[in-house]
């Protein structure tokens, strides 16, 4: 077997996770959506589980995105697939900054601490479902 077809392997693997790791986030997302609902924490708070939850596990699929892409151009390293692995990245950062920026109402560089896409799910799973209540 040759480098280039293990890589390719390698990535096959990584973005079936990533797809695996955004359809399981929708999942999730409408399990504790409807577990607010039933606790009756409210419509609102239900809606912003959901949206928080499918939020981070677009955030998580995109970094698991990423890190194949990375993958894919170790395996072939010529300049324009450099410049191609370049440009999705700065399409994907600027994707998952807007999507962080929805979920977290400020900018990424003002929040105290870093949270990555599955920081944001894991919190809302420990949390049971219910809205977060944010400072200004």
């Amino acid at each position: 077997m040759e480098a280039e077809e293990l890589f390719t392997g390698i990535v096959v693997v990584i973005e079936a996770i990533g797809i695996f790791a955004v359809v399981a986030g929708f999942a999730v997302a409408a399990v504790l959506a409807a577990r607010a609902l039933l606790r009756g924490a409210g419509a609102t708070a239900a809606f912003q589980t959901l949206r928080t939850t499918i939020g981070g596990s677009i955030l998580l699929g995109l970094e698991i995105f990423v890190a194949a892409d990375i993958i894919r151009t170790i395996s072939t390293p010529t300049l324009q697939d450099a410049a191609v692995l370049g440009l999705i990245v700065v399409i994907r950062t600027v994707l998952s900054m807007s999507i962080q920026i929805e979920i977290e109402g400020t900018l990424p560089w003002r929040r105290a601490l870093l949270t990555s896409g599955a920081a944001v799910i894991a919190a809302e799973a420990s949390r049971g479902g219910h809205s977060r209540e944010r400072g200004a």
